[in-house]
């Protein structure tokens, strides 16, 4: 039906680039047609961001809409890493469905920044200065890239996307010279060692990035920047330095697992987020800070999983690479390490283009998530366990009592 085998010869020469995958030439004529992958495809990605993952986020880079299938999902319901949790989207409890055709508004703005409990008046004045608060409309950032690909281009792409989407974007300190664009959406990267070009930055940002905790740093910083929101990368796990860092008076974290979502202990982002969420809890004190989570999030349904587990927003590091169709060199999964391969020529136009796209795609489906869980702003959704469900707990629950059950 969609012209495929109109082809002077038929079915012998076969117009593949009319094929939409719906399959039913197979189904009709399983002994004349067989539809076989182009093995060049499985250069695309790694083993963890695999080429069925690169598809969809070219897709989206390219339409901005929702990818839809209609040949049906004939995958596993389950798995590793985030596929081992789903989210509860009961018909009971979703009263508000139709977020993305703007029925109904559905908020997806998130506070970055220091939330105290109370502020103490004496003599009609604040009892300290008030906390810095920065607010963005949708509960992404976007991470730095490898240093090989800290190019003019690219950080001007990353800039100027971040930039058109309202959000924030995290960039070497040193890689902002002279001709780097300008703005309160840039976060700079800095350590000890790149304070000299801090104090040369030229501009007031919104918020600052710690590579790392160190006491002398964050004074430094804070009075340099007195406006500015200091937040402390991490990499995770994390617990231990949290709560130290937390008691010298971090008040926003940026939590990292690797490129495939492990921390240095092996564990998944969804353990180590969790742990880092329930640690604050634990200490009557998460409403009063910002977790930031990123590694491992590739797809659009990531987003509202890390958030579930106590994230507050999450950060996008090789999304961002293949929306912009860079190509794998090995496997992807240190930041130090991981290899990637840019276009030859592309223009920043074209860049921001593709990453407002994605963007444009991941908050729909964010509002479809939403929607569906009865939930009217994302800050709700932070560590709503309650609409959470494990693979392995409910395998556990099901199947315990059986003979032979390995959990």
């Amino acid at each position: 039906m969609y012209g495929v085998f109109s082809g002077p010869v038929g079915g012998f020469a076969p117009r593949e680039h009319l094929c939409v995958g719906c399959l039913r030439c197979t189904t009709q004529y399983p002994e004349f047609v067989r539809i076989l992958p182009n093995p060049a495809r499985s250069s695309l990605g790694d083993s963890y961001f695999t080429p069925d993952r690169v598809d969809t986020v070219c897709y989206e880079a390219r339409s901005g809409k929702v990818p839809v299938k209609g040949a049906g999902y004939r995958g596993p319901f389950g798995g590793s890493g985030w596929d081992g949790l789903w989210t509860d989207m009961s018909e009971i409890v979703r009263p508000t469905r139709d977020g993305i055709h703007g029925r109904e508004f559905i908020s997806t703005v998130i506070d970055i920044g220091a939330k105290p409990w109370r502020v103490t008046i004496a003599d009609e004045q604040p009892s300290r200065r008030p906390p810095q608060l920065l607010s963005i409309p949708i509960p992404v950032l976007f991470d730095a890239p490898p240093a090989a690909l800290l190019t003019d281009t690219v950080v001007r792409t990353l800039a100027t996307a971040a930039e058109a989407t309202e959000t924030l974007v995290v960039l070497p300190v040193e890689s902002l010279g002279k001709s780097a664009p300008r703005g309160r959406h840039i976060v700079p990267l800095i350590t000890g060692a790149h304070l000299a070009a801090l104090q040369q930055l030229g501009f007031e940002p919104a918020m600052l990035e710690l590579a790392g905790w160190d006491q002398q740093l964050f004074a430094q910083v804070q009075a340099q920047f007195p406006r500015s929101i200091v937040c402390l990368r991490m990499d995770l796990p994390s617990t231990d330095a949290l709560l130290r860092a937390w008691a010298s008076g971090v008040r926003v974290f940026h939590l990292l697992a690797n490129y495939h979502g492990r921390g240095s202990d092996g564990r998944f982002a969804i353990d180590l987020f969790r742990e880092a969420h329930k640690a604050l809890v634990a200490e009557r004190c998460r409403d009063e800070g910002t977790i930031l989570g990123g590694g491992g999030i590739i797809a659009a349904e990531h987003v509202p999983k890390a958030i579930i587990c106590g994230c507050d927003g999450v950060s996008l590091d090789t999304p961002l690479l293949v929306a912009l169709q860079a190509q794998f060199a090995g496997e992807a999964v240190r930041r130090e390490t991981s290899s990637f391969k840019l276009p030859s020529r592309f223009t920043v136009d074209w860049g921001v283009m593709r990453i407002t796209n994605l963007m444009a795609s991941w908050r729909d489906q964010l509002l479809e998530v939403m929607g569906a869980m009865g939930l009217r702003e994302v800050r709700r959704m932070r560590g709503e366990m309650g609409r959470a469900m494990f693979q392995t707990d409910l395998e556990r629950e099901a199947f315990s009592e059986i003979a032979g059950y390995v959990s």
